[in-house]
């Protein structure tokens, strides 16, 4: 049997507010608020995960993990990546690669790169590419009112 290969695309957006730790990719990144949302608002690792299942035909991270389920409530979102793994490798699919791209004003990232890459790429066992943008002053992001992540994961089929 020939190699099958498929990709998906992930995209997730939170608005900041005080009183929330801000992580991305399973890291903690210093600053004064974090992100809104029912788990951790990880909006890089839900970009990921969204980008996986996608790849392997099984929907997004909310059919998995829905923000009206109480179990979720302030999840860990590197626990819902590891469960997603789990299910998307069950089904016979490994992922190759994970290209992403962090869109924020601030906090910088580039302190971070590092640590964020080795996070996913440990937690996805694949090389996983991290870029990082701003919004130049425009939309949500320019403001300073959120962060967004895109992400495109490319899975390849066992057997």
């Amino acid at each position: 049997m020939s190699s099958i290969f498929q990709s998906g695309i992930g995209l997730d957006s939170h608005a900041f507010v005080p009183g929330r730790r801000l992580v991305l990719g399973g890291v903690e990144i210093p600053y004064e608020r974090g992100l809104a949302g029912h788990s951790d608002a990880d909006v890089l690792t839900h970009a990921v995960i969204d980008a996986i299942l996608g790849a392997a035909g099984m929907g997004d991270i909310g059919i998995h993990f829905p923000d009206t389920d109480p179990r979720f409530k302030d999840a860990d979102s590197m626990g819902l990546l590891a469960e997603v793994l789990h299910r998307v490798r069950a089904a016979g699919w490994e992922v190759t690669h994970v290209d992403t791209t962090v869109m924020l004003e601030r906090p910088k990232l580039v302190a971070h790169r590092e640590d964020l890459v080795a996070s996913l790429t440990a937690a996805v066992g694949c090389s996983v590419n991290l870029k990082a943008t701003t919004g130049e002053g425009m939309g949500f992001v320019g403001r300073g009112e959120g962060a967004a992540a895109m992400a495109v994961a490319t899975l390849k089929r066992r057997g």
